[in-house]
């Protein structure tokens, strides 16, 4: 089976009627994926930490949540860069109206959650809000509106969720700066907004890039500078 096709038999709760009517576009089958087999893959890995260093105990006491499209790739990114600290992450959705959001019904658009991460943290010289909300804009294209790369819809927009009034300051000034320094020619359009509800997305998604190396990984998804 084509993997652009793979990705849209996954399991549901949703009918496959209205499913396959709202997600059966070009851009949904650009992502790649599996049904029976990812569902295996992630209720048999052995996924004892939530974190890059599992020997690395220390309470964590900062939490930072962003969304760029994918969050496979998101999760993927943020990861890599900081592979010598100790943080937790998971996947899950954020920003919307639905309070039992799924996977299927995110995709759809009607909840209108994003796809986002979410990283446990200690702040130190290398890993701080600064640090990680301009890491953010480097890893992604913070100038298109609901979309990134071949991915189409709210849940893919870009999004900074603020956790307190001086996350928000920080983000607004790194976005200041950000946007002065690397898009004088485009605008950023990423939204930053209060944190509400985190929902953990399902358990298959968590680390879903470790479990499939060969998944899809949102083109967009790249280091800008």
């Amino acid at each position: 089976m084509p993997p652009r096709i793979q990705r849209l038999f996954m399991p549901s709760t949703t009918s496959s009627s209205s499913f396959f009517t709202s997600r059966f576009s070009p851009a949904f089958l650009r992502r790649s994926l599996f049904s029976s087999s990812a569902a295996a893959t992630a209720s048999t890995s052995n996924d004892d930490s939530d974190n890059n260093n599992s020997e690395n105990n220390t309470t964590m006491t900062e939490k930072a949540t962003f969304a760029a499209g994918c969050f496979w790739g998101v999760e993927k990114a943020f990861q890599k860069h900081y592979k010598d600290e100790y943080i937790k992450t998971r996947v899950g959705y954020i920003g919307g109206t639905d309070k039992n959001p799924t996977y299927h019904k995110v995709c759809t658009g009607i909840t209108n959650h994003a796809e986002a991460l979410q990283i446990d943290y200690t702040p130190n010289e290398k890993i701080n809000y600064p640090a990680l909300v301009e890491f953010f804009y480097r890893m992604h294209d913070p100038t298109t509106l609901n979309s990134q790369g071949p991915d189409r819809g709210t849940q893919y927009r870009s999004a900074i969720f603020y956790h307190s009034p001086e996350q928000e300051e920080i983000a607004k000034r790194v976005t200041a700066e950000v946007q002065e320094k690397h898009y004088a020619g485009k605008k950023i359009v990423t939204q930053i907004a209060s944190a509400g509800t985190w929902y953990d997305a399902e358990e298959y998604h968590q680390k879903y890039l470790d479990k499939n190396p060969y998944g899809y990984e949102c083109p967009s998804h790249y280091l800008r500078w």
